[in-house]
């Protein structure tokens, strides 16, 4: 990927706090206008990442640059957003006493041209909450503020960690079109998420980190390979898959990725179908959800990062 076409590039970076080594030379990009989305299970060194490259704290060796200048750089404040993870009443950097629309507005005077706060709440469904002080608003109402307070001074480059945490159906599917919206408008968006559905919605690239390390990276289509179809279906936990393995033809393997969750990889045939559900009827086992359907993000994910 040449350099001009890279937002953020982080080479070899290592940080470790105390005892815990949160990165260990986690090296990943992120090209420029488009959505990158970096998964981890909790504790793989997501937030440390975006801390690290939002200039938040610095990293004990290893390089990062951010549209081509460290992290530090002041000339930065003014390009890029940021959108913190959601962790207490003042995870914004705001007040608690303080009401949306006044610090909303505050944000907005550090900037040269910002967005209009006004339209900017309007965007996001927040004009009825504008007077609200920021510690009487719901969890997601919060995030939607968190987000408007990253968007109001115009960015070039936007980190937002979990950006979703906390939303309803109607406020995800909201910011989702907002997210696209500003791809489409030539801004980089840099986000952590657990959400595979939301990862492989709007990502135009993926990092995904594990124990401190970039283990897979690239796009979806290039992390979600694989020609041959699978049959998976939902089922009471802890089924006897052994079982299930030893009446199917032989290439063939049943795994149970989740609780509940199974899947069969092989030469998927409808013979293949009639002996799974027949093995559930003998059972008194009701199949949900079977389909045949190629290898899915979470698939990719769990066989990166699942383990005990």
């Amino acid at each position: 990927m040449p350099g001009a076409e890279v937002a953020v590039a982080c080479c070899d970076v290592e940080k470790r706090y105390a005892a815990t080594q949160a990165l260990a030379g986690a090296s990943f990009r992120a090209p420029l206008c488009a959505i990158t989305a970096v998964l981890g299970r909790n504790g793989a060194g997501k937030t440390t990442a975006v801390s690290i490259a939002t200039g938040q704290i610095r990293p004990d060796a290893g390089t990062i640059t951010v549209l081509g200048r460290p992290p530090s750089d002041a000339e930065l404040r003014s390009r890029v957003g940021v959108m913190p993870q959601p962790v207490g009443s003042g995870a914004a950097g705001v007040y608690p006493s303080a009401r949306v629309i006044e610090v909303l507005g505050l944000f907005a005077s550090f900037h040269r041209n910002p967005l209009e706060p006004a339209s900017l709440l309007e965007r996001l469904d927040l004009t009825h909450v504008a007077g609200t002080q920021w510690r009487r608003l719901s969890g997601g109402e919060q995030q939607r503020v968190s987000l408007a307070l990253a968007l109001v001074g115009r960015p070039e480059l936007v980190f937002l960690d979990e950006p979703s945490a906390g939303l309803d159906v109607h406020g995800r599917l909201s910011m989702w079109r907002l997210l696209e919206e500003l791809r489409a408008a030539g801004v980089t968006v840099v986000m952590t998420t657990h959400d595979m559905d939301e990862a492989e919605h709007l990502a135009d690239h993926l990092v995904v980190i594990d124990r401190g390390r970039v283990v897979a990276e690239g796009a979806v289509a290039e992390l979600a390979v694989g020609d041959a179809p699978q049959l998976v279906f939902d089922a009471i936990p802890a089924l006897p898959v052994a079982e299930l393995q030893g009446i199917l033809p032989d290439g063939t393997t049943v795994r149970e990725v989740r609780a509940g969750h199974y899947v069969i990889d092989g030469a998927i045939a409808p013979a293949i179908v009639a002996v799974v559900t027949a093995w559930c009827s003998e059972r008194g086992v009701l199949p949900q959800r079977l389909e045949t359907r190629g290898r899915s993000l979470e698939d990719v994910f769990l066989e990166l990062t699942g383990r005990p």
